[in-house]
């Protein structure tokens, strides 16, 4: 086999890596909303989990309003702006380890209506909408 065959073949497997990768790992465009996502009870109480690296994921959390709740905040690695989360409506503010997870917990009365987190530097945000 000539040595160019081989070249273009080694190529054209690489393109089209590279196009099956792309494609399955597709993300949001512009202006594309992600559907939310909701929170989950168990045992009577109501479990919202947020990541916490490179910003909060998800971002919007759906959630029953006036269940004793748990905002599960998980950390890996996290060594950014996200580390540290501030939730004014609670009056919470906390420096998060950079691995392991921070359980904020709500009253039923503290949860209703929309409740929004943001870093310290209010560049990554996220909502629980009750």
């Amino acid at each position: 086999m000539k040595p160019q065959i081989i070249i273009l073949v080694v190529l054209g497997l690489v393109i089209a890596g590279w196009a099956l990768w792309l494609v399955s790992g597709r993300s949001l465009s512009i202006g594309e909303v992600a559907p939310p996502v909701t929170a989950v009870i168990t045992d009577g109480v109501q479990f919202i989990d947020i990541a916490a690296k490179g910003g909060y994921s998800p971002r919007v959390i759906v959630a029953k309003a006036g269940v004793q709740s748990v905002i599960r905040v998980a950390t890996n690695g996290t060594f950014d702006c996200s580390s540290s989360v501030v939730i004014p409506a609670l009056g919470y503010q906390k420096f998060l380890s950079p691995t392991g997870t921070e359980d904020i917990v709500l009253s039923p009365e503290q949860a209703h209506g929309t409740l929004q987190g943001t870093c310290t530097m209010g560049m990554y945000s996220f909502r629980v909408e009750f």
